[in-house]
């Protein structure tokens, strides 16, 4: 009787320990933001302190391309952990595929990468603005746009 009273507390031990080890893991705690390297992209018309509203990087082909890339590896340090690989969404966050495409999705996403979302003091997104810089917003941006699906 005691040997199987010693299995059962053995059980409820490992479960206790694993839903603790799974919150942690799943849950956003403190993430630390990845540095994004953006020097090789052009500066951003008015300076780093006037948030634009459309993609500067659209424009030029080249230069959207370059930023594509270093977008793609922007958000795999910085937000495919919520989003998802690749920008498909496993139910813990907004399926970023589905952004307006162009223009017309710019300033909704802008906003939300600076100033991030929480509602009822529930941060369901941490503000990258300030931390990453609009240069790195626009490249993630760009990513997203190769990604989009109507």
């Amino acid at each position: 009787m005691a040997d199987r009273w010693s299995r059962v507390a053995v059980v409820v031990a490992a479960l206790t320990f694993s839903c603790a080890v799974g919150y942690n893991v799943t849950a956003h705690g403190n993430v630390t933001p990845q540095a994004v390297d953006t020097s090789a992209l052009p500066d951003i018309p008015g300076g780093n302190d006037t948030w634009i509203k459309v993609n500067p990087y659209r424009g030029d082909s080249k230069v959207y391309a370059v930023a594509q890339k270093i977008g793609e590896s922007a958000y795999g340090g910085n937000c495919a952990r919520c989003h998802g690989l690749e920008a498909i969404s496993g139910g813990i966050a907004p399926d970023l595929r589905y952004l307006d495409k162009g223009e017309a999705g710019d300033e909704w996403y802008m906003e939300r990468y600076r100033h991030g979302s929480s509602r009822d003091g529930k941060v369901y997104m941490p503000p990258m603005g300030d931390t990453l810089g609009q240069k790195a917003g626009w490249a993630i941006r760009s990513f997203l746009d190769t990604k989009h699906e109507e």
